[in-house]
């Protein structure tokens, strides 16, 4: 049996894709640990989701195509980009982007016109996708003040993908708070 711990990064180094040791304080690490961050806060939304709305099946099965291009995303990050081919990882999907705002689109034909702003929350459910959204946001700002934006190291289409994709938390969070009769509140 494989143990969990290697007690190689008990120096506070550890290895990116490829195997070169990095200070876990570089910020490409920090910058794929901020995408694994978002990528639980999905499957915490994912799974609240499955438990409370079962008729949601399309944006649950969604939810985890989105963590599996997070994933991706993360991989491309813990690997310097002259050796994304040496290491076969693939890029994001080509359609990421168009897909989100298909499903956006769809969800926000069906919400009556947002006038105000609105506070986080509603049901459980709601409210873990409200984080998901302002953790992606976060995210979006960590990887464009990164010196890999400024070198281009960052997968294409990422920046985007993350800025709709805070768009589709909220979006959906919205809509489930209307499936679900739980009025938002209006700051």
């Amino acid at each position: 049996m494989v143990k969990i711990y290697t007690k190689s990064g008990d120096a506070g180094e550890t290895s990116l894709v490829g195997g070169k040791r990095v200070s876990k304080g570089s910020q490409r690490v920090s910058l794929y640990g901020e995408v694994d961050e978002l990528n639980s806060f999905v499957g915490l939304a994912r799974a609240n989701l499955a438990n409370d709305f079962e008729n949601c099946l399309a944006d649950i099965s969604f939810l985890e195509s989105i963590q599996r291009q997070l994933f991706k995303a993360g991989a491309l990050l813990a690997c310097e980009k002259v050796n994304w081919p040496k290491y076969n990882l693939q890029s994001l999907d080509k359609n990421i982007v168009t897909d989100v705002e298909s499903r956006i689109d769809n969800l926000d034909g069906k919400l009556s016109e947002l006038t105000n702003f609105i506070l986080p929350g509603g049901t459980v459910s709601a409210a873990s996708l409200h984080t998901c959204r302002s953790v992606c946001r976060r995210v979006e700002r960590e990887i464009v003040r990164s010196d890999l934006s400024v070198n281009d190291e960052i997968p294409d289409n990422l920046i985007i993908y993350l800025n709709r994709l805070s768009d589709y938390f909220f979006v959906l969070a919205r809509y489930i708070n209307f499936v679900a009769h739980v009025n938002e509140l209006n700051v």
